[in-house]
Formats: structure tokens, C-alpha cells, sequence
């Protein structure tokens, strides 16, 4: 295996699980991403919103048994429940917290599962396999997200370990740092509209399947494109700041942006954060006024394009 190769384990997400006849129906009205595209070969990112387009939660969703899977940031998966079950009385679906029927593993820097199983990685980005019990999807060229059933997660976890060294959660966030995808948390809750974390460029919103949650602000913020905040990638030589924690810019006597995800590196950070683009263009970015935590810009790994975004 490349030195690179690695495997952890994902315990900041849970899994929200929504089931039944209806589940289509129902989430493709409260959801940004357009559920037509999902198919047992193929998973997604995308949202829910408030009326005012903020977002409430992000998410990958993958189609299993008679629904769907969302997997998100723990801290929000009570809250969406909650709230997902005052609208599921109208449809026939059955909602639950599904987090501990499943053990999620981040896999990098390898080609193929070493699983002694049926289950093989996806090739193409966002595709999915199942075999076994188990679900496989492939982020992107280097990593892979691996679903196991708590009942067989401590034989997974062994054939992991045997293969691949074991690192922690930090070094998995730097990744997805490094990949440009943002997602939402308990700190950053109603914070962001999808364009600001660039969702939309990940095909995480879909501006053609109709209304949703939140869809009349989500569409006009694309098609006007007055949208001033937007997420970047930055380094820091200093300690790794937390989610939701602030940036300044002498350009405004007030916050400028927030920090989306972080993650430490061997001389310091990287982090996406969301960041007001007259300060962002100034130069003068830190996390706490002083020139100590000044913040340099580094290169996302795709474009934006909003041509390309609004066919989907």
C-alpha cells in the first residue's frame, strides 16, 4: 500500500434514516438535491433549508432498502429529526436515528476495499456499491466512505487494521478540507446559504426539480449572483480554530466570515471558511485582529461555474 493509504473512523456524523413508500416524495420537497439522481449506484450531497435558504443541515444521502440514509454532523441529527417528523405525518415514512446501526469508516489512498467481501470500491465519484451488508462510496480519486452494520464492525475494523495504518479524525478532515467540501454543524446552524459553502458546485442543489424548503431564496441568490460570502481555503501557522469561530479584516469593524471545517497540519492549519470577498480581496484576513493569525489563501480543487451549476 502508498504510505499515504490510511483508514478511521467518522464518529462526528450519525445517520438519519427515512423509510417507506413515500421517502421520495417526501425528501425531494425538503431537500436541495434532486432525489432523481440517486439510484443504487449512486449517492449525493445536498441540504435542508430554512424558508430564508439557510441551512439547517448538509449531508451525503445514499438510497438503501426502501429509503435513504443521511449521513451528518451528529450534533444536528436530533434537531432534524424533530423537525422532519412534523412534516412526515403526511406521507408514508418512518424516520429514526439510525447512528448506531452503523459503524463509518473514511479510507484513503487505496484502490480497491481490503475486505474479505463481496464489496468492491466504486470508481466514479459519488457512485455506490453494496454488497454483504455493507456500502461502499467513492468520494473522490483518493478517498472512499465505508458503511458496516454494527454487527459486523469489529471484523471490518481488523481487516482495516491489518492493511492500513489507523489515524485519527483530524487527519480525514484535512482531506476533506483539501477537497473543497464544506458541511454545516451545531455552531454553524442557519449560518450559510448553499452557494456560500459551495454546494452547488458539488452537485449538492439542484435548480431545475422544483420547489423545496427554502427554494425561491436558494434560486435567486444563483441567477442574481449577488452573493457576497463565499467559502475558500486557507493556512494558518497557529493553532486550529474551531468551527464557527470568527475572521476579521480591517476592511470592516465587524466579523468578516466563519470558519466551515479545520484541521491541523505539520506547521500549523488549513480550513475552509466562509469569507466576505472585499476582505477576502484586501489581503488582511486573521481570526482575532492581530497580525499573529494572519490567514493565506490556498487553491480549491474544482471551479466555479455558474453556467454548468444551474443545469442540473
Amino acid at each position: 500500500m502508498p504510505t499515504s493509504a490510511f483508514f478511521c473512523l467518522l464518529p462526528h456524523e450519525g445517520v438519519l434514516s427515512v423509510q417507506g413508500p413515500d421517502a421520495a416524495k417526501f425528501l425531494q420537497g425538503q431537500l436541495t438535491c434532486n432525489l432523481d439522481y440517486l439510484d443504487d449506484s449512486h449517492s449525493g450531497l445536498g441540504a435542508r433549508c430554512t424558508p430564508k435558504g439557510r441551512m439547517l443541515s448538509s449531508f451525503r444521502i445514499v438510497p438503501h432498502a426502501q429509503g435513504y440514509l443521511l449521513a451528518m454532523a451528529s450534533d444536528l441529527i436530533e434537531a432534524q429529526l424533530a423537525d422532519l417528523k412534523k412534516y412526515a405525518v403526511f406521507f408514508k415514512v418512518q424516520l429514526q436515528d439510525a447512528s448506531t446501526d452503523w459503524v463509518r469508516y473514511g479510507i484513503q489512498g487505496v484502490a480497491e476495499l481490503p475486505l474479505a467481501s463481496a464489496l468492491s470500491a466504486p470508481a466514479e465519484p459519488g457512485a455506490l456499491r453494496t454488497a454483504d451488508g455493507m456500502l461502499a462510496v467513492r468520494l473522490d480519486e483518493n478517498r472512499i466512505e465505508l458503511w458496516v452494520p454494527q454487527a459486523q464492525a469489529a471484523g471490518a475494523h481488523e481487516q482495516l487494521r491489518a492493511a492500513l495504518a489507523e489515524r485519527p479524525l483530524e487527519t480525514w478532515l484535512l482531506q476533506q478540507i483539501r477537497a473543497g467540501v464544506g458541511q454545516v454543524f451545531g455552531a454553524t446552524r442557519e449560518l450559510f446559504i448553499p452557494q456560500m459553502i459551495n454546494l452547488q458546485a458539488l452537485g449538492g442543489v439542484s435548480f431545475r426539480k422544483g420547489c423545496y424548503a427554502g427554494q425561491e431564496i436558494v434560486a435567486r441568490m444563483q441567477y442574481l449572483g449577488k452573493l457576497k460570502r463565499r467559502m475558500y481555503r486557507l493556512a494558518l501557522d497557529g493553532a486550529t480554530p474551531a468551527v464557527g469561530a470568527e475572521l476579521f479584516s480591517p476592511v470592516h469593524a465587524s466579523s468578516v466570515g466563519e470558519v466551515v471545517l479545520a484541521a491541523p497540519t505539520e506547521n500549523g492549519c488549513e480550513l475552509l471558511a466562509v469569507v466576505q470577498e472585499d476582505a477576502l480581496a484586501d489581503g488582511r484576513l486573521s481570526l482575532d485582529k492581530s497580525e499573529d493569525s494572519c490567514l493565506r489563501l490556498l487553491e480549491l480543487p474544482y471551479q466555479l461555474d455558474r453556467d454548468r451549476e444551474i443545469q442540473r
